[in-house]
């Protein structure tokens, strides 16, 4: 079993498979650095498949190395059944495979069959980026949320970093008082699985980080969190998110606009001055260039959008 703050997750396994399935979620957390959260995803999908298979025993190694193509596809055709997202199953299939891969490198067991699955396809999702006149109006209207002149310094500081920088919320609140100086003129960023990159720090970014650490009510040590809370520790995410929320039903914008949303405009406003994009990969931290990929795709529906309204304002003339 695997105790998590949510419910308990129950693997009906043998004590033996149990413990290997311990193994590779210690695996998964310090070796390929993944989130509690994540974690607890690929625990829960994982423990639904193995689930699955112990009608009145519990599932053993042997039996997973025995399993055949048919064993699985029975797995994927009973979660279609229940009409899961597409995305949910293609998680789940992530996640078993992620299992059988990892016991095959420890020698555990091989089984050829899992190769065999495909994941289904994903409709293409595009990164919605939110407009530069819209971005300079959320930084103006954190101070109009914020309880303590403070806060809304640091909310500012927090989404001008996001957008500043192209980092995850995640990045930017690990980030300690001593990785942003007077004389920082990059910022090393250690991002999924470890990664680390280098970005420009601009000096409207290194102001906005200044103002906030000199009306905040708390000392910066240089292995000090960076941003903090009302009571002085380490800034959850969820706050950002609830401010930048507040602010964007007061603008009247879409639910797209998340503070990730802000990190995807940071990469398509590259792309439409000009950026290529090895040059955006790197700044993003993506491992693959077919991710930074989609930015392209993005700046040719801006395009559309913008000749379809030139169009229909010549109609009309």
């Amino acid at each position: 079993m695997l105790k998590t703050m949510k419910e308990t997750i129950k693997y009906k396994a043998t004590p033996e498979l149990q413990e290997v399935i311990m193994r590779w979620l210690a695996w998964l957390k310090n070796v390929r650095r993944y989130s509690e959260h994540t974690l607890d995803a690929y625990g829960r999908d994982l423990a639904c498949f193995i689930n699955f298979y112990s009608a009145d025993t519990p599932v053993t190694l042997d039996f997973l190395a025995q399993m055949e193509v048919y064993d699985f596809r029975r797995f994927i055709s009973h979660r279609a059944a229940k009409h899961i997202e597409k995305s949910s199953l293609s998680r789940e299939m992530s996640a078993f495979k992620n299992f059988f891969k990892w016991l095959d490198r420890e020698q555990i067991l091989h089984n050829p069959a899992v190769s065999v699955l495909s994941t289904p396809k994903q409709p293409k999702v595009l990164p919605k980026s939110v407009e530069v006149d819209d971005i300079q109006t959320i930084l103006q209207k954190t101070s109009v949320f914020a309880h303590d002149d403070w806060l809304a310094k640091r909310d500012k500081a927090v989404l001008i970093l996001l957008y500043g920088c192209g980092l995850r919320i995640s990045e930017a609140l690990s980030l300690n008082a001593g990785d942003i100086t007077q004389n920082s003129k990059f910022l090393r960023i250690k991002g999924k699985g470890n990664k680390e990159r280098i970005v420009p720090l601009l000096p409207v970014i290194y102001e906005a980080v200044k103002q906030y650490q000199q009306a905040s009510p708390y000392d910066f040590k240089a292995d000090s969190p960076l941003f903090v809370g009302a009571r002085g520790d380490r800034l959850s995410p969820r706050i950002v998110q609830r401010q930048l929320e507040k602010i964007r039903m007061d603008m009247g914008l879409p639910d797209t606009v998340t503070p990730h949303a802000l990190r995807h405009s940071f990469a398509t406003h590259l792309l439409a001055e000009g950026t290529d994009l090895r040059s955006i990969q790197e700044l993003l931290g993506h491992a693959s260039l077919n991710t930074t990929q989609r930015y392209t795709d993005v700046q040719i529906e801006t395009l559309k959008r913008e000749y379809n309204k030139a169009f229909a304002d010549a109609a009309e003339e």
